[in-house]
């Protein structure tokens, strides 16, 4: 929590009186010998660097997290591919791109009594576009235009509650509920390095919570460093499978391992 601001006004009982010249000399030598009063010396117990993590929403402003629209769609299938698969050329990566496209369409439909939602950082910062894809003939009752955007979503990432890669309950391999998971984490090169990442999952957090769910869960690759260190400070704890137990994972690449994590979602 950032402290209150200082105020400046005084009591009206309150009068202001200038130093002594003597006393004044006598400070200023000693912040010459021993340095300033305010010296960086934190108190102990205080961890002065979790000041500066709730900052970073208020360093880059420009970075706002919302629910993905139908127009974000192509965009958002760019940004998974071009950070998911980035050694792709063309035409495997367009195909890729249509192919995620079409997902994320098909993906606005969830099983009942389930919920999903893609979550967009948008640099509003970004010099923003659109495009429109054409269907049909425009004098044709059943023509459609799409309109698509582009050069805005510096991140993404996928909430949901379907549990489909969530180990199964009991004998029966019942599908789990109340715990909420993050899918399909990604955030552009150029926009990294902005806390945006952080930004989605602190979001879809609270998402789960408005959801009812008790806890949240992701897969990560064990490979990935860097991933690991920002799940873990965020609070999320590595879940060991049972020896034996074939608990379900999402199948991006051959041979990739991953960690299955999980933390209690907090309460407001």
């Amino acid at each position: 929590m950032i402290p209150p601001a200082l105020g400046l006004s005084r009591s009206p009982a309150s009068s202001f009186s200038p130093l002594p010249l003597d006393r004044v000399r006598r400070s200023a030598a000693a912040v010459r010998r021993h340095g300033p009063s305010f010296a960086y010396k934190p108190a102990a117990g205080i961890c002065y660097a979790s000041q500066a993590v709730e900052l970073l929403p208020s360093l880059y402003p420009e970075i706002v997290v919302r629910d993905a629209r139908l127009e974000d769609c192509w965009e958002v299938a760019d940004t998974h591919c071009s950070s998911f698969f980035p050694e792709y050329k063309f035409p495997l990566d367009l195909v890729l791109r249509i192919d995620r496209y079409i997902a994320l369409l098909s993906g606005f439909s969830v099983p009942p009594g389930c919920m999903r939602t893609c979550l967009v950082a948008v640099n509003s910062n970004s010099v923003n576009g659109s495009f429109n894809i054409e269907c049909g003939d425009p004098r044709d009752a059943g023509f459609q235009n799409y309109s698509l955007s582009r050069s805005s979503i510096a991140g993404i990432l996928t909430v949901d509650t379907v549990a489909d890669y969530l180990p199964r309950r009991g004998p029966l391999k019942q599908k789990r509920t109340g715990i909420a998971y993050i899918a399909n984490v990604a955030v552009r090169k150029k926009e990294r390095r902005k806390g945006i990442a952080k930004m989605l999952v602190r979001e879809a957090e609270a998402r789960a919570r408005s959801w009812g769910c008790r806890s949240i869960a992701l897969h990560c690759d064990v490979n990935n460093l860097a991933a690991l260190r920002l799940y873990k400070n965020q609070g999320f704890k590595c879940i060991r499978a049972p020896e034996g137990a074939k608990w379900p994972e999402p199948k991006i690449a051959e041979g990739v391992q991953y960690n299955f994590m999980m933390k209690l979602v907090p309460k407001i």
